[in-house]
């Protein structure tokens, strides 16, 4: 399944814990706008640019009545580590089962350096009060990629 396939359809339904390890599901962010962004791995530098520029626009996001989760395979301690190294104020999810990743179709065959493996392609949703995905970022390149949602998200609440 493609990401992208996805827009105009309610986003999967999942079930993971957040770095303060409460169980948070989709329905926890109905009625709010969200901005579901997938990455590789805590502590990388595209990551740890992506977390830091939708920290800085948080507060802009919340204004237009957004939230900014974040999910990653990696663990609830290596989340609290991430947010506290980097001083970042937003959600984490940890999917270290790659159910989400899975049923959000970013979790793909990638390669680097004439070596195939599995990991999280870098994705962005952008999911409607009522839980419909309305648009996809794939295989995102960090740089602008924060603007480019806030852009997107005031075309859809004006």
């Amino acid at each position: 399944m493609n990401s992208s396939d996805l827009i105009k359809k309610k986003a999967p339904a999942f079930k993971l814990h957040n770095q303060n390890d409460e169980l948070r599901t989709n329905r926890d962010y109905i009625g709010q706008w969200l901005v579901l962004y997938f990455y590789p791995k805590d502590n990388t530098p595209g990551c740890s640019t992506e977390a830091m520029e939708f920290t800085q626009l948080k507060k802009q996001f919340f204004q237009k009545g957004a939230v900014i989760v974040g999910v990653s395979p990696d663990s609830v301690a290596s989340h609290q580590k991430f947010i506290e190294k980097k001083d970042l104020d937003i959600e984490l999810l940890s999917d270290e089962k790659k159910t989400a990743a899975s049923a959000f179709g970013v979790w793909q065959l990638k390669k680097m350096a004439g070596k195939e493996y599995m990991g999280v392609v870098r994705t962005t949703f952008l999911i409607d009060p009522q839980g419909t995905i309305q648009q996809v970022w794939q295989k995102v390149r960090v740089k602008g990629h924060v603007d480019a949602v806030m852009a997107e998200l005031c075309d859809f609440t004006q």
